[in-house]
């Protein structure tokens, strides 16, 4: 029942397969084992494929995170960070996913090391509901904010320019 909470339907499925071949004449368990094992394959099959590609973890994680799905959407971004470190995108929604639990400190190291490969994350972050709890902190701050241009210096102009 665990593993069939967490959405582990495999893992469930195997479970209730032992059920049914370790206690034959149970037949109450046996109709319960039957039922939660039909939910079981209903799932497997409705659910897409594990997404292979960079681009197909990157779309799926981002749709987890839009669907409120962190654990989905941080298990699919780390997938893309195993093979591609310094991924912007994922480093972004790795970001994301740590604001929204409310781990500070984690989310603004990844939002910037997302910020440092690609500076307009910096531009969406400044945007983006789920940095909302640290908006106002300097840190996000100084990492969003674009870069004031410096005033020019003045040249003096030389007599013969008067």
């Amino acid at each position: 029942m665990v593993a069939l909470q967490r959405h582990d339907y495999a893992g469930a499925a195997a479970v209730f397969q032992e059920l049914l071949a370790g206690f034959p004449r149970e037949r109450a368990l046996l109709d319960r084992a039957r039922v939660y094992l039909g939910i079981c394959a209903r799932e497997l099959l409705s659910r897409p494929p594990t997404p292979q590609t960079v681009e197909e973890r990157l779309t799926a994680a981002t749709a987890a995170l839009n669907n409120d799905d962190d654990a989905g959407a941080e298990r699919l971004a780390r997938l893309v960070l195993a093979d591609h470190p310094e991924h912007d995108l994922a480093l972004y929604l790795l970001a994301a996913v740590q604001a929204r639990r409310g781990l500070t400190e984690a989310a603004l190291q990844y939002l910037a090391q997302a910020i440092a490969v690609s500076p307009e994350a910096g531009a969406q972050a400044r945007h983006d509901a789920d940095f909302e709890m640290l908006r106002g902190t300097p840190v996000f701050t100084e990492l969003t904010e674009p870069p004031h241009p410096q005033p020019k210096p003045r040249r003096r102009r030389s007599r013969s320019e008067r």
